[in-house]
């Protein structure tokens, strides 16, 4: 079977985590990236949920999926950001949809903001 390649924003590690049925198809044949950024929101929203120790610790499992951040992507990040700043983007996710463009990645998000956008695949 062949391998998608993606990268997922917070939303989605949560909603994998959660055991979201929607995102089941996630779990398996798919290689993924994400950034300490969206780590950093995961583990908030673990923290809140569960505490210290389990977002601790899906923080770390999570840490081989990391990709680094370049000044372009983050330059890229800003101009897009700007281009729908009529929409509610958050920096997180405008640096991660970057990236994924940036690598040919296809961005997996619930966030409605990002429903339609090239290279989106939204679930909810």
């Amino acid at each position: 079977m062949e391998i998608a390649y993606f990268f997922f924003d917070a939303y989605a590690l949560y909603e994998i985590l959660s055991g979201n049925p929607a995102y089941e198809k996630y779990d398996e044949n798919v290689s993924f990236v994400t950034t300490r950024l969206n780590l950093m929101e995961l583990y908030y929203g673990l923290l809140l949920k569960y505490g210290k120790k389990v977002a601790g610790e899906y923080y770390d499992y999570f840490l081989s999926n990391v990709s680094d951040l370049d000044d372009e992507t983050v330059k890229e990040a800003m101009e897009f950001r700007l281009e729908n700043k009529r929409s509610v983007l958050s920096y997180v996710d405008c640096v991660g949809y970057a990236l994924a463009r940036r690598n040919g990645l296809l961005f997996l998000t619930g966030d409605k903001a990002f429903k339609g956008l090239p290279g989106v695949e939204y679930v909810k």
